[in-house]
């Protein structure tokens, strides 16, 4: 497939401009139709909103609120109460505006505060608020403004509002690629290079943007699924693009011919990319276990981008491979390559001595990881899921200050009310009851309609407040009970408190459910108990440091104000499902990438030691470049303006930071070299039932340590291997030094460079004595007659700067 789409690159081209032409067209025709549906059966806060619409069917249609304060005398002054007349009676005629209730007519007394000095109104639109006009939305706003001055502060609170205030879409896109970008050319050094990450990762977010569209004309989907799939859709799509990039650079750079050196990025890293974006899928369908309908919406956008951008990455990228050829490179590396100067791309010096620092000492990496993941990871104990409301907005919207003015002039329950619904008249009664619950400041019974009572009850606490959490259970568990009445409490503020509670409740069948399902993965896929086993537990590590972090910052407040997202609160009810989701997803393809590489190692030479080290050393700086874009576009998303976006946002860049700069490049190859030869442990009987899955498959011309002339070629079907180290007599590692396999007579066998390390491994055909030579100057050169038997032997060497061995 790789060498038809790179061979009919055009015609890919051309398929994939038109299919994302014709959706966004679609699309744009067919408009969105997203739902915020929050359907949580079997509770209370259901049945209590089942009933408000059998009172209320014709409810339709976003209500917001103006509020206005003076600073001398009260709001019922006649030059306050001509100038905000003025300007409700405008915005009443607004066509989009369904109706203006204000304070000052006979119903609208109990819209004034007590002191006289704050009061509100409410706006209601003809259509919900992701459907208002920003245009109809901001002419509110200004023309209720304008009646500001002279002593009266005006406010305006409500969804439709917090639209026009938000950033213009695409500014957290934008600044996220702009990142990305640095990062890409600063690692690739080629503009071209930098650019093909990009593109596959547009196609795939701008097509699963359009699906999404579209999906939501026939299937419940919030509006947060199309924030979410643009979120994880960016960072996957190009970090899977950079993978495959990264490994068609170091073909061409060993000298194979674009062509083909694509077709083998295709064959192992493309593998890698289909199976880890099979990984981050099965991790987002792991939603659909917990029945939570409103998430069904979510796993469908984002797995759609998801699917989007692996097709992109193994079909688009090969088509612009061939496009570019050899600019792929950098003009550096193509003026070296021109002059036969370069046959491989080494391992970076820093990602080879750490490597060998994780090997030298891994009981102490694994305890400086393990203590600062646990020290992050403490806060969590703290963690209180609740709602995100606009008291968590930045003290400079309209939104917040309008929300400020709210609890000030009516107490702080005014801004999340409660109802209890009663199927029938509410006894005087359970009226009284309510009334006299500690925890109440007002209450108020409005007569039956279409035979349901409603209880409209403000706590004297905020929203957010947990004595307000209190005061839910003490409706539910004492007060209407001890009445005899069917009653039930429901609004925002009860519907977050059962969110919170169903999705604790749940967590745990998640959780379960995702570690299985990536445990069963990675057991097929490397042949190993020990290693899936590791990898669900780091894991379950990254999802409470990262977690502790969003503690940290969003409910103690550590940071917030640096980051500009208004102040602390509990954490929202929906985030732990999809966090968790979306981390475990992204953390496998970094454990793919990571130990598909040790795997080949280890079936190639069955020395864990050198297997974890060369793994390590060959796929950190890819793994750490990937991870570094992924942090980026996360964080970008703090200027969405969406608090609960920015959350997700910092939560994921810390999750992906710490899984990438502490877990895979710390403390999984620490735990790997203390676990030695068991990390590849498998029961023979479980072995021969398994079947076979390639992730990574070995290349036909391996692009390994590059050849060093050799007159002939390592013998095919090798029996077994020597390798080892070669280094000087201070242990410094010796890069590049020669060495050359012979038989007794002189004849060579193989011939090999050593790596950044100092590593080396040349092919043995059969048991027997054989001669190793190796040189480097100005280090000198050493020679030894080597004995292997059936398995790998290990040879260390030592060059001594102008000793020469000789062998008889």
């Amino acid at each position: 497939m790789a060498r038809w789409c790179y061979r009919h690159r055009l015609v890919v081209l051309v398929l994939w401009v038109g299919a994302l032409f014709g959706l966004g067209v679609t699309a744009s025709s067919a408009g969105t139709n997203y739902a915020e549906v929050f359907s949580l059966p079997d509770t209370d806060s259901k049945r209590a909103y089942d009933l408000m619409r059998k009172a209320f069917p014709e409810r339709a249609g976003d209500t917001d609120t103006v509020v206005w304060k003076t600073d001398e005398g009260t709001v019922r002054d006649a030059a306050v109460r001509s100038r905000m007349e003025d300007a409700l009676a405008e915005i009443g005629r607004m066509e989009g505006v369904g109706a203006v209730a204000g304070p000052y007519d006979e119903r609208g007394a109990a819209q004034i505060s007590e002191d006289g000095r704050i009061a509100y109104a409410q706006v209601t639109f003809a259509e919900q608020a992701d459907a208002v006009p920003k245009a109809l939305v901001q002419d509110v706003v200004d023309t209720a403004r304008a009646a500001a001055g002279d002593g009266l502060q005006v406010e305006l609170g409500g969804q439709a509002i917090t639209r026009v205030q938000e950033p213009p879409t695409g500014t957290a896109e934008l600044v996220g690629i702009l990142a990305a970008a640095v990062v890409l050319f600063l690692a690739f050094g080629s503009v071209f290079a930098m650019l093909l990450p990009i593109v596959v990762a547009v196609f795939g977010v701008a097509g699963g943007m359009f699906g999404t569209q579209l999906i939501s004309h026939v299937t419940d989907v919030p509006e947060l699924a199309s924030l979410l799939a643009t979120l994880i859709g960016l960072g996957v799509g190009i970090d899977y693009a950079l993978f495959i990039v990264t490994r068609h650079r170091k073909g061409i750079l060993s000298g194979k011919d674009p062509e083909e050196a694509a077709v083998a990025a295709l064959n192992t890293s493309g593998r890698a990319v289909l199976f880890a974006g099979g990984t981050v899928c099965i991790a987002l369908a792991g939603m659909l276990v917990t029945n939570l309908r409103f998430l069904d919406g979510v796993v469908i956008g984002t797995s759609l981008t998801v699917v989007l951008s692996v097709l992109a990455a193994i079909t688009l990228l090969p088509a612009l491979l061939g496009v570019l050829g050899h600019r792929v490179l950098s003009r550096r590396q193509r003026r070296r390559l021109a002059a036969s100067e370069t046959k491989g791309e080494q391992v970076s010096g820093l990602a080879a001595r750490w490597s060998a620092t994780v090997q030298r000492r891994p009981r102490a990496v694994a305890a400086v990881a393990v203590v600062l993941m646990a020290a992050l990871a403490v806060p969590l104990l703290s963690l209180r899921l609740g709602t995100v409301d606009q008291g968590n907005d930045d003290a400079s919207t309209t939104t917040r200050k309008a929300y400020d003015l709210l609890a000030e002039g009516f107490g702080p329950g005014f801004n999340g009310p409660l109802q209890v619904v009663v199927d029938g008249e509410a006894p005087t009664g359970l009226v009284k009851a309510v009334e006299d619950t500690e925890g109440v400041a007002q209450v108020a019974a409005a007569p039956p309609a279409n035979g349901v009572s409603v209880i409209q009850v403000v706590p004297t606490t905020s929203p957010q407040d947990v004595e307000t959490d209190r005061l839910i259970d003490t409706l539910r568990e004492d007060v209407i009970p001890a009445a005899g009445v069917q009653a039930h409490v429901g609004g925002v503020t009860a519907v977050s408190k059962d969110f919170a509670s169903v999705t604790g409740d749940r967590l745990p069948l998640f959780v379960g459910t995702i570690i299985g399902l990536g445990f069963l993965l990675l057991l097929l896929a490397f042949r190993s108990l020990v290693v899936p086993l590791t990898a669900a537990v780091m894991n379950l590590l990254a999802a409470a440091a990262s977690f502790g972090v969003l503690v940290m910052v969003f409910q103690w407040g550590v940071g917030l104000d640096v980051l500009g997202l208004g102040t602390e609160g509990p954490i929202a009810s929906f985030l732990p499902i999809i966090m968790l989701s979306l981390l475990f997803g992204l953390s496998m393809d970094y454990q793919v990438f990571l130990v598909s590489r040790m795997h080949e190692e280890w079936v190639h030479t069955r020395d864990n030691a050198r297997a974890v080290r060369v793994g390590l050393a060959e796929t950190s700086r890819v793994i750490n470049s990937a991870a570094l874009i992924m942090v980026c576009v996360f964080l970008a998303f703090v200027l969405s303006g969406d608090y609960g976006a920015a959350m997700a946002g910092v939560g994921l860049a810390a999750a992906v930071a710490l899984d990438a700069f502490v877990l895979r490049t710390a403390l999984v190859p620490a735990v790997m070299h203390l676990l030695g030869r068991a990390n590849w442990w498998l029961p023979a009987g479980l072995e021969k039932r398994l079947p076979h899955l390639a992730v990574e498959p070995k290349e036909e011309d391996d692009d390994g340590p590059p050849a060093l002339a050799p007159e002939e070629k390592a013998v095919d079907g090798a029996a077994s291997v020597v390798h080892g180290f070669v280094r000087t007599p201070e242990g410094e590692p010796v890069r590049g030094a020669a060495v050359t396999l012979l038989t007794p007579g002189g004849r060579q066998l193989d011939r090999v460079a050593s790596l950044a390390d100092g590593a080396y491994v040349v092919a043995v055909p059969s048991p027997g004595t054989y001669l190793l030579a190796v040189s480097a100057s100005p280090h000198g050169a050493r020679a030894a007659h080597v004995t292997v038997g059936e398995g790998p032997l290990v040879h260390d060497v030592e060059l001594t700067p102008g000793g020469v061995d000789v062998v008889s």
